[in-house]
C-alpha cells in the first residue's frame, strides 16, 4: 500500500488533465462524502470529441457539512445511480422533528438509543446535527459515543479538509473549535474495553457504531445488549441492503441472529431516510435536468430493480434521453 501511494498523483476538483493521449478527464464534487468525485471522461479523435460523465454515488443539496453537487457540462452518456429512485427523502424540517422524537422518547423510558452508521460521511453528520440540536436545546442533554475506531480516523480526516464544507459549517469548524465534529457531551471510543463497558452504563445515551448495516464491527454486541430492552431504541439513518442485518431488523423481523444467536427485538426499531447521502427520486431528475445539453444516453446502475425501473420511466419522460438498465455482462458501443 505504501508504494502504492506513491505512485499518486491528485488534481482538484475541476481541474482537466489528460490520461492518455486524445483521453481527458475532471473530477466534480459528487457532494456525497468527503473527497467524492463525478468524472467526465473526453475523448479526442479526428476532430471530433464525445463525453462521458460517470456519475457514481450522488449526494444531495443542503446538507449539514458538504457542499452541493457540482453540475458539470451536460455529457453525451451518463451513468447514474438509482438507489433512491423510486423514493423521497422526508425534507429537513421532518428529519429533524423525527429524530427529536426519536431521541426523547427513549431517554424518556430511561433507555439507550443505538445508531448503526457508516464510519465515513454518516456518523459525522449526525454528529453534527446531534451537536446543532443540543445546543438550541431540543434533545435532552445526554452523553454521545462514537464507538467506531475507522469513524474516529475518518473524522480526523474531515478536520484537515474545511475547504471541502459548505460555508455554515466552515465557519462553525474555524469559530467554535473544531465544532460540529468534537462537543462537551461528545466521546470517542478507541479500545475494546471501553466499547464493552458502554453496555454497563445504566443512564440513557446515545451510541454511533458501525457497520451502518449491521454486517460488522463495535455495533454487533450493542445490539446484543440492546434488543432485549423495550426502553432502547435502535435508530437506523441509512439505506440498509437486502440480505443485511439491518435490512432485517427494519423489515420487523423476529427474532435475529447476532453472532450466531437468536436474540428477540423488543426494542424500538426506527428509521430517518432523511439522513441518506444519496440523491432521492426527485433531486436525481433535478440534477439530470440541470445538466446542459441534456444526455443523449443515460445508463442507471448501483439500485435495486424497483427503484432503477421506475427511475427510468420517468427519466425517458423527462430527458427524452434512451436510458438502460444495463444487465450483467451486458456491452454497449458508446461511439462509433
Amino acid at each position: 500500500v505504501e508504494e502504492t501511494l506513491e505512485r499518486f498523483e491528485t488534481y482538484r476538483y475541476g481541474k482537466t488533465f489528460e490520461l492518455f493521449p486524445g483521453v481527458q478527464a475532471t473530477w466534480h464534487d459528487a457532494g456525497h462524502i468527503l473527497g467524492s468525485a463525478m468524472t467526465t471522461f473526453t475523448f479526442e479523435q479526428n476532430g471530433r470529441s464525445f463525453r462521458l460523465l460517470m456519475g457514481g454515488d450522488l449526494g444531495r443539496s443542503n446538507r449539514k457539512i458538504l457542499r452541493d453537487p457540482d453540475v458539470p457540462k451536460g455529457p453525451d452518456a451518463l451513468v447514474l445511480e438509482s438507489t433512491y429512485g423510486n423514493r423521497l427523502h422526508a425534507d429537513d424540517a421532518e428529519t429533524e422533528r423525527q429524530l427529536i422524537d426519536a431521541v426523547t422518547r427513549t431517554v424518556a423510558r430511561g433507555g439507550r438509543v443505538v445508531v448503526p452508521a457508516f464510519a465515513v460521511g454518516r456518523t459525522q453528520e449526525l454528529v453534527a446535527v446531534l451537536h446543532d440540536l443540543m445546543q438550541r436545546d431540543l434533545i435532552p442533554d445526554v452523553p454521545v459515543f462514537v464507538d467506531s475506531p475507522m469513524a474516529r480516523q475518518a473524522t480526523g480526516v474531515f478536520k484537515k479538509h474545511p475547504e471541502c464544507f459548505d460555508e455554515e459549517t466552515a465557519a462553525k469548524f474555524r469559530n467554535e473549535e473544531g465544532a460540529p465534529f468534537g462537543f462537551d457531551r461528545l466521546r470517542y471510543i478507541t479500545t475494546v474495553e471501553e466499547s464493552r463497558s458502554l453496555n454497563e452504563l445504566k443512564t440513557p445515551c446515545i451510541i454511533v457504531s458501525a457497520s451502518g448495516m449491521c454486517e460488522g464491527g463495535r455495533v454487533l454486541h450493542h445490539l446484543q445488549h440492546a434488543l432485549g430492552d423495550k426502553r432502547n431504541t435502535i435508530l437506523f439513518v441509512g439505506f440498509q441492503g437486502q440480505g443485511t442485518l439491518g435490512r432485517r431488523l427494519r423489515d420487523g423481523i423476529s427474532p435475529v441472529n447476532v453472532y450466531g444467536e437468536p436474540f428477540e427485538v423488543h426494542a424500538e426499531i426506527a428509521g430517518l431516510d432523511g439522513f441518506s447521502a444519496h440523491a432521492d427520486q426527485s433531486e436525481l431528475i433535478a440534477w439530470v435536468q440541470k445538466l446542459d445539453p441534456l444526455p443523449k444516453t443515460i445508463f442507471l446502475v448501483h439500485g435495486e430493480p424497483e427503484p432503477t425501473e421506475t427511475l427510468a420511466v420517468l427519466l425517458r419522460e423527462r430527458t427524452g434521453a434512451t436510458v438502460h438498465v444495463p444487465e450483467k455482462g451486458q456491452e454497449f458501443e458508446l461511439w462509433t
